[in-house]
């Protein structure tokens, strides 16, 4: 398994398949972008079927053993199972989707060999969703979650970005989760450095201490030093130790999981990233922040991905902490980052959205 300098080993990666959505979230910077009437053949900017596996083939050599197949929205893609069915055998797969259109796909996705899948899931409140996400699709989302466990992909783990129009519904989420057997929530911090808008963050500090006060039992989780906020339905009577199986892990009947994504000004997140992204394009990335060290990988050959992979490895570099330097009580970036970046402007694609940092 290939490590950068920091000694952060490459276990996973996240694979986006198309920049096109059918959604405009208000938080994102690059949703609700091209044709989006409904899957279809990957566009002429967009990596193969071939392209994407070949890639996976490549790293699993490395020992990577996980894949994240992200977008836009990935189920715009039609072949998206046939490039499930074809990743290596020893990939765990897992999918992020607004979930629209998983009604009448999430049984043939599991029969490709997909093992998890997390659901946008910004909010209860129909009008809410519909003014974060510019798109009147709840129920639609709703139905794909609920496909998505009749298929068999339980815990569903609902992403839910938290900003200023979304923080009062957080309460809700957290009972939702509680009361309905398969779900979990991960609560994700607003990234204004991609976003924008910094006036629509809020203090991710206070929900941490929100959940703790509610949670019947907490446990912390060596990815990100992430803590498990466990929460029992309102009225249950279940608390501790109560929850704890004869194994000591948690049963998952008696209480809902929630956690909280925080990258935000947080070098520990950082230090703990352990993923290497790749865009619709064909550019590998090592940080989901920056957008100069995208390595375009030629023509694709299975040479020019091992030579590319290793080099977007050996120079991945934690956002904060090491490209985001504390001076002062403000972030800055390290002046010795700022000349030379190997991608510089030349390759200006992101296609990623804030809430792509989940697990």
């Amino acid at each position: 398994m290939l490590a950068d300098e920091f000694g952060r080993e490459v276990s996973g990666v996240r694979v986006s398949l198309t920049d096109r959505c059918n959604f405009d979230c208000v938080y994102c910077h690059n949703e609700g972008l091209g044709d989006t009437r409904g899957p279809m053949a990957p566009r002429e900017h967009e990596m193969s079927t071939d392209d994407v596996v070949r890639f996976l083939e490549v790293v699993a050599e490395f020992g990577v053993d996980s894949v994240k197949f992200t977008g836009g929205e990935p189920l715009l893609r039609d072949d998206l199972e046939e490039i499930v069915a074809r990743t290596p055998d020893e990939m765990e797969v897992s999918l992020t989707t607004n979930g629209t259109m998983l009604p009448g796909r999430a049984a043939d996705l599991v029969d490709a060999g997909l093992e998890r899948v997390n659901v946008s899931q910004d909010a209860l409140d129909e009008e809410t969703f519909k003014q974060v996400t510019q798109a009147a699709a709840y129920d639609a989302v709703m139905d794909g979650v609920d496909a998505a466990l009749s298929a068999g992909l339980a815990p569903v783990k609902l992403n839910m970005v938290v900003f200023e129009r979304t923080a009062g519904y957080v309460p809700e989420m957290v009972e939702h989760v509680a009361e309905n057997e398969g779900l979990r929530l991960q609560l994700i911090e607003y990234m204004p450095e991609i976003a924008g808008h910094p006036e629509w963050a809020i203090d991710i500090g206070r929900v941490h201490d929100w959940l703790a006060e509610q949670a019947d039992h907490v446990e912390r989780r060596e990815m990100h030093d992430r803590k498990r906020y466990w929460v029992t339905p309102e009225g249950s009577g279940l608390a501790g130790d109560d929850l704890l199986g004869d194994d000591g892990a948690v049963d998952e009947s008696k209480a809902g999981m929630v956690e909280i994504v925080d990258p935000v000004e947080n070098p520990t997140f950082c230090a703990n990233c352990h993923r290497v992204r790749v865009t619709h394009e064909g550019y590998l990335k090592g940080c989901l922040n920056r957008n100069d060290d995208l390595r375009p990988m030629g023509e694709m050959t299975r040479g020019e991905i091992r030579e590319t992979f290793r080099e977007t490895v050996a120079n991945r570099v934690p956002f904060y902490g090491e490209y985001m330097v504390e001076e002062d009580g403000e972030w800055v970036v390290d002046e010795k980052y700022l000349d030379g970046a190997a991608g510089g402007d030349a390759y200006p694609s992101v296609d990623e959205a804030p809430a792509e940092t989940d697990d």
